[in-house]
């Protein structure tokens, strides 16, 4: 985790919530300058400079304009703002804007009908824990029955893990140490969106989400980026698998032709419970 100077990092990330990576790159600069112990933000002209690029071609880039961001600029820039494995997919996505790395997936022909169909059918795969595909919006396109025994809101018509977890009563109640696990999720969203900044889906999420207090307030003091949780390790109350907590660990699968989509598998951790 990145430290910060929580004052002044939301001083710097609130004026407009969230605008992208123009918002998370006036952050980074401000972080940089706090790490180094000057008290303050790095100049853009410093940035500029030990990036090795012009005060102008930065200023264009953190003013949201389209820039040429080459690898060998990214990996400078990313030196010069000290920023760690998370921040720098951040700002690697964003050079990919478009790219079919980055782009949501859609169904074009009959082939990738069937090899959605089959991604689908491997998540019925897992009989003793619960599986789930999820798209870049958090959005579930399929689960299988172990999962809707734990929680049944994946039934529900257009259900989203992560407005579930964010804005219903239960959750606080499934999810123990809720409070612990808000920053992650809050970060995963921030990643969404600087990679589809307009996407309709995530930009109605982020506003129910910043309608709970509580999310507001870590959003602003605690502007994190996080690309995922590959490992995590969770502890639950689920009363359909056990009369104890449940102790259970993520394992999160990228599948290669449908970009943003995650297939996640909630292995149970050896004694099912702490």
């Amino acid at each position: 985790m990145r430290p910060y100077g929580a004052d002044r990092v939301k001083t710097a990330y609130s004026a407009n919530r969230f605008r992208g990576l123009p918002s998370l790159l006036r952050v980074w600069r401000l972080e940089a300058g706090l790490q180094m112990e000057r008290g303050k933000a790095l100049s853009q002209k410093e940035v500029a400079h030990k990036t090795g690029v012009s005060e102008r071609w930065y200023r264009t880039l953190e003013s949201g304009a389209d820039v040429s961001l080459p690898p060998n600029v990214l990996d400078r820039l990313a030196e010069t703002l000290r920023l760690g494995p998370d921040e720098r997919m951040a700002i690697y996505a964003h050079a990919l804007s478009g790219s079919t790395l980055t782009r949501p997936y859609s169904v074009e022909s009959s082939s990738e009908s069937a090899d959605l169909e089959e991604l689908e059918e491997l998540v019925e795969w897992p009989q003793d824990v619960p599986a789930y595909l999820i798209d870049h919006t958090w959005t579930i396109i399929r689960h299988n029955a172990h999962m809707a025994r734990w929680f049944p809101w994946v039934t529900e018509p257009s259900a989203n893990l992560l407005r579930w977890v964010l804005t219903a009563p239960e959750a606080r109640e499934q999810l123990l140490g809720w409070h612990d696990h808000v920053e992650h999720y809050l970060g995963q969203l921030r990643f969404a969106l600087v990679n589809w900044p307009a996407d309709p889906v995530l930009n109605d999420l982020l506003e129910h989400v910043l309608a709970i207090p509580e999310c507001e307030r870590i959003w602003q003091e605690r502007p994190r980026v996080v690309a995922y949780r590959q490992g995590h390790q969770f502890h639950l109350r689920v009363p359909s698998a056990s009369a104890e907590e449940v102790t259970v660990r993520s394992q999160v699968l990228l599948p290669a032709s449908h970009p943003g989509w995650r297939f996640v598998i909630l292995m149970l951790r050896q004694g099912g419970s702490r």
